[in-house]
Formats: structure tokens, C-alpha cells, sequence
């Protein structure tokens, strides 16, 4: 990642995976920061967080990580059923509450004409993630910083961050528990891809049985996601937040198998 400020400009990173994650075990991991110190904590939600103080002018900051991850596709629980409010655990409850980029009470009319009429449960859920994946195109550029669910369900356009967004704000107005997600996601058991990777964000939906991923861009079970960090929304997740002015000038995502040992390496 490079950076650039005009002065000493406080920051908080997040790029380490989490640490309490069943089908995850980081084997190893570095930072390289030069000579900036980094201060680690863990916040509310369990994520593993960074500070730093970066100086003025360019800064590079490098994380590499070797990950063991599961063999198997992200679980399919159809007999999964929706929890009513009255029932759902204490803390869960914020993830049916509208956050500040997914705006479930603006969209409720629209969820309800979309998916009320829909037995409640598993499929219901797939439902909601089916008609985001198709109401949405991908497209790089089309969003800003600032757009919120309901800019993309009327523009329907948009990237992971967008199209999460909208499913999960779709799950909330229906009184389902989301929550955010941003890590990464290696090309196991897929075709290899000449696009450039990024980081990447999907939604995990709170049923029977507890929490359950679903990913209204790629809308396919995938093998070998790391989660870094879970909120209420993008703003939660951040990779890099900055107090104060700090240009953002490039980053690369590299995630890839290591074959013998089924390690994933990121940077």
C-alpha cells in the first residue's frame, strides 16, 4: 500500500486476518513499515487493528501472511430457518438496525414488495442474494466513498462493497441479522483470472445454526475465505482510516494457493 500526507497524520490499518476463525489458522505472519511503529489492539467486534503515524510524504506499508484454510465450499444449511425478533441473542440485534451505509428502513417497502411474500428461511435469504447478484452490475468507478444502498439499488451499479451493501440492508428491512465482511478470497477450485485482485467483502446471515456466509457479487459457494474484519458496514471494516488528510495512492491484493500445503499467501 502507498500512501501520502502533508503532515504527520494518525491511522488505523486493517489488513491482518482474524484470529478466531474455525477454518483459519495463521501460520505466520510480517508487517513492513520502515521505522513507523504499530500499535495492535482488537476492537468491539473481535478485529484485529492496527495504529500508526505515518509522516509526511510517501509511505509504503507491506502485510504478508501465510493462512491454512478449509477444503471445503462455504457452507449450505437449507433447513436453516430465520430466528423472530423477540428470540434473536442480545447482540445480534444491532445487525437489524439501519447503519450508515445500509439504509434498511429506506429500503424496506422495497424488500417487502421484493420478498415478503417469500416463506421465511434459508431460501428466502438465497432469494434476497439471487436478486441483488442480478439487479446489480459490477462495474469499477461507478460508486463513491459516499454511496449508500439505496444509491446503488437505483443505480445498479457498483462493486462488492456495493452489492453487500444492498443484500445486507435487504436481509435487515426483512428483520434477518447481517453483518459486513471484508477479507480476502484466494482462486481455489476456480479458473485461474487475469483481473487484478482486490480486497473483498460478503455477508454472513444470522440463522439457525448461527452465522451463515452468503456473497451477493460472486453468489457462489467459494473455497478458503479470510475474513479480516466484521461490522455494521464498510465504515466498520476499513482497510485504512485515517484522521486527518492521507492520499491513498495505490495498493495490490495478492492471494494465492500454495498447493502442497493449502497455505494462502497475502500481501
Amino acid at each position: 500500500m502507498r500512501v501520502g500526507a502533508t503532515a504527520p497524520t494518525a491511522a488505523v490499518l486493517q489488513m491482518a486476518p482474524r484470529l478466531d476463525e474455525p477454518t483459519t489458522v495463521v501460520l505466520e505472519e510480517t508487517w513492513s513499515v520502515g521505522e513507523l511503529a504499530l500499535d495492535a489492539y482488537i476492537d468491539g467486534a473481535g478485529n484485529r487493528c492496527h495504529r500508526v503515524v505515518v509522516p509526511d510524504g510517501p509511505t509504503e506499508l507491506e502485510f504478508r501472511a501465510r493462512v491454512r484454510v478449509g477444503a471445503l465450499p462455504d457452507p449450505i444449511d437449507e433447513d436453516a430457518r430465520e430466528i423472530p425478533p423477540g428470540e434473536l441473542p442480545s447482540e445480534v440485534l444491532v445487525y437489524t438496525m439501519p447503519s450508515r451505509y445500509c439504509l434498511s428502513d429506506e429500503l424496506a417497502p422495497e424488500a417487502y414488495r421484493r420478498f415478503g411474500h417469500l416463506e421465511p428461511g434459508w431460501a428466502r435469504v438465497q432469494a434476497i442474494f439471487d436478486d441483488v447478484h442480478s439487479h446489480v452490475s459490477f462495474r469499477y468507478g461507478v460508486t463513491t466513498s459516499m454511496s449508500t444502498a439505496a444509491d446503488v439499488f437505483r443505480s445498479a451499479e457498483g462493486v462488492c462493497r456495493d452489492y453487500t451493501h444492498l443484500a445486507t440492508s435487504f436481509c435487515r428491512a426483512m428483520n434477518i441479522p447481517a453483518r459486513y465482511v471484508m477479507g480476502y478470497i484466494p482462486d481455489i477450485g476456480i479458473p485461474p483470472s487475469d483481473a487484478p485482485m482486490d480486497f473483498c467483502a460478503w455477508t454472513e446471515v444470522f440463522l439457525t445454526g448461527g452465522w451463515h456466509t452468503f456473497d451477493a457479487r460472486l453468489n457462489v459457494r467459494r473455497i478458503g475465505r479470510v475474513p479480516i474484519a466484521r461490522g455494521r458496514d464498510a465504515v466498520d471494516v476499513a482497510i485504512l482510516t485515517s484522521f486527518g488528510q492521507l492520499e491513498l495512492h495505490s495498493f495490490d491484493v495478492v492471494a494465492d494457493e500454495v498447493p502442497e500445503q493449502r497455505d494462502l499467501t497475502t500481501a
